[in-house]
Order: structure tokens, then C-alpha cells, then sequence
């Protein structure tokens, strides 16, 4: 059972790489400008080391599935609809990179009807809930605080960037949470 929910996710992310190298294509193809290219490489470490972190400690260290899995599993599956969800919403401004057409409007509908960042709190949700499904205590704790500190570099890059050259941004930052809705 394991083996296969972790090629799931690894599926999962390479899915998803490769959506993001498209419209990556796309978007620069309409005069998109990427921003904050120094932390990427970083951030994609961290996703990497998390997987194997994962692999890991579940497999060296005979961890099995949690007696609360049901529970954590439903949280997953809500997570899973919700990265549907925020990438379906963005279509081609979906991106795994910061990279924003010149002059564009916000997206506000979908999920970002509630909050500004429903992706970012799908992967912090994930990077605890996944981990905790096997037992997995060291690498949802370790990975738990990397992710903080990622994001504590990560959104306001892309809060800067949306700011600077949308025109709309400051007034919908202003009107939504980043990860707590607001209805």
C-alpha cells in the first residue's frame, strides 16, 4: 500500500512539472517576466529531499500506517481537490515558478474567491498529513518548519511581484487572508 500511494505522488509531481514547464512556455510566449529565480532551486531541494525523506524513514525504519489514517487520508483527498481545484482556477498562470504577465488581473474566483495562497496551504497540509499517514514523525516535523521557512521567502517574493505589476493585487491582498478564508 505504500509503495503505491508514494508513486502516486511522485506521479503526482512530475505531473505537475510538467503542466508548469508549459505554461511556463506559454506565458513567456505572451511577455510574462519571471521573478525570484535565486530561491527556486532551493525550493525544488526541499520537495526532493521531502519525498525521500519520506521513502526513507518509512521504509528503514518499518513505519506502518497510522491508526488515524482514515482521518488523514480525508484530509489528503480534501487537499487533492483543493490543488485541482487552485491549478484548474489559474489554467496557464498556474505555475510552480513566479512568473506573471505584465499588467494582468488578479484571479479572484475559485479558491482565490477565499484566500490568496489555497496552493501553498495545500502543499504545507500535505507536507504534515502525508508524512503522519505512516508515521512518519521525523520528516513531518523537519519538514513541517523547512516548508515555514520556504514560504516565509517564497510568498512575499510573489506578493512583491504581483504588486509591482498588477494593479489590482494591493486591494485583493488587502480584502483576503493568505491561508485562512474569508467569506
Amino acid at each position: 500500500m505504500f509503495f503505491l500511494f508514494y508513486l502516486f505522488l511522485v506521479c503526482q509531481r512530475l505531473l505537475e512539472l510538467g503542466i508548469a514547464k508549459r505554461n511556463e512556455s506559454l506565458m513567456k510566449e505572451r511577455g510574462a517576466v519571471e521573478f525570484g529565480q535565486e530561491h527556486y532551486r532551493y525550493m525544488v531541494s526541499l520537495h526532493v529531499a521531502f519525498l525521500l525523506s519520506f521513502l526513507l524513514e518509512v521504509v528503514l525504519l518499518s513505519k506502518e500506517i497510522s491508526p488515524l489514517w482514515t482521518v488523514l487520508f480525508s484530509l489528503f483527498i480534501g487537499a487533492q481537490i483543493m490543488r485541482v481545484w487552485a491549478i484548474t482556477t489559474l489554467g496557464q498562470f498556474w505555475n510552480t515558478k513566479i512568473i506573471i504577465l505584465l499588467d494582468a488581473d488578479v484571479v479572484k474566483k475559485g479558491p482565490y474567491r477565499f484566500f490568496r495562497h489555497p496552493n501553498y496551504l495545500v502543499v504545507s497540509l500535505e507536507i504534515i498529513v502525508i508524512p503522519l499517514l505512516f508515521q512518519a514523525y521525523i520528516t513531518a516535523f523537519i519538514f513541517t518548519i523547512l516548508n515555514a521557512w520556504m514560504l516565509s521567502v517564497r510568498i512575499p517574493l510573489e506578493e512583491k511581484a504581483l504588486n509591482k505589476t498588477t494593479s489590482d493585487y494591493s486591494n485583493y491582498a488587502q480584502e483576503k487572508s493568505r491561508f485562512t478564508p474569508k467569506i
